[in-house]
C-alpha cells in the first residue's frame, strides 16, 4: 500500500499547486491546457484498447457494463457525491456556465481519469503480489501533473480525488494475489483494454465533443474478464 498512498500524495500536492496556478492563469491558457491533456488522453486510450485480444469481448463488455451501469445510475452516484462534498467544503458553491457543478465535475473527471488507466491495475497487482512499486511510482508522478492541470481548470474538488484512488487502487493491491489467480495475464489485459476505451471517453468530454457517463461503464472492468473466460471455454 505504500506506493497507493505516494500516489495519493502525489494528487494532493499537485491538485494544491494547481489551485495556486488558477489564480494566475488566464481563461485561455487553461482552455490550451485542458484541450492539451485531453488530446494526449485519446492518444493513450487508444494505445491501450488496441491492445485487447478479442474485440468481440471488448464490444460485449461495454455493452453489459454500461447497461448495468445505468440501471445502477453509477454515473449520478458519483457526481452526487462530489456535490456532497462541495456542500461540505465550500460556503457558496459555483456552478459553471452549464448550470454543472465545476468541484463535481473535476472530482468525477480526475477519479476517473487517475483510475481508468492500465497502469492503475497491472501496477496495483504488481505491489500487491511481488512487492513491484515501480509501475505505481510512475503513475504517481504522472497523476501528480495531471492533477495539476485538472485543479487549475476545475478547482479544488479534484483534490478529493485522492480518496477515490486510495480506495480503487488499494483494493488492487490488497486482493492482487487473489484476483491474479482468478483472471490471469490475459483477463488483466482485457481490463486495461477496457481502461483504455473508458480514457477516450474521458477525453471526448474533456474536450466537449460528446457527453458521456463514463463511470456507467465501469462494471465493465469485471465482465471483460468473465466474458473471456467464457469464450475462451466455448471456443
Amino acid at each position: 500500500m505504500i506506493a497507493t498512498y505516494i500516489n495519493c500524495l502525489t494528487v494532493i500536492a499537485g491538485s494544491l499547486i494547481g489551485l495556486f496556478l488558477k489564480k494566475l492563469i488566464k481563461e485561455e491558457f487553461k482552455n490550451i491546457i485542458i484541450t492539451c491533456g485531453g488530446l494526449v488522453t485519446i492518444v493513450l486510450g487508444i494505445k491501450m484498447s488496441l491492445e485487447s485480444t478479442n474485440i468481440l469481448v471488448l464490444i460485449l463488455a461495454l455493452i453489459a457494463g454500461g447497461l448495468i451501469g445505468a440501471l445502477l445510475k453509477i454515473d449520478t452516484g458519483i457526481y452526487n457525491l462530489g456535490l456532497f462534498l462541495e456542500k461540505k467544503t465550500s460556503k457558496n458553491p459555483k456552478p459553471n456556465e452549464k448550470g454543472k457543478s465545476e468541484f463535481a465535475k473535476g472530482f468525477i473527471t480526475a477519479s476517473l481519469l487517475f483510475c481508468s488507466g492500465a497502469m492503475t491495475i497491472i501496477g496495483s497487482i504488481q505491489a500487491g503480489t511481488t512487492g513491484d512499486y515501480q509501475t505505481l511510482l510512475i503513475k504517481s508522478v504522472m497523476d501528480g501533473f495531471m492533477a495539476i492541470v485538472f485543479s487549475s481548470t476545475y478547482g479544488i474538488g479534484v483534490i478529493f480525488s485522492a480518496f477515490f484512488v486510495l480506495v480503487y487502487q488499494g483494493f488492487f493491491t490488497l486482493a492482487g494475489g487473489w484476483i491474479e489467480a482468478i483472471i490471469k495475464t490475459e483477463g488483466i489485459t482485457e481490463m486495461a483494454a477496457i481502461g483504455g476505451v473508458l480514457l477516450l471517453m474521458i477525453a471526448l468530454d474533456m474536450l466537449d465533443i460528446k457527453k458521456i457517463k463514463t463511470a456507467n461503464y465501469l462494471p465493465a472492468l469485471i465482465f471483460s474478464p468473465l466474458f473471456l473466460k467464457l469464450f475462451n471455454l466455448f471456443s
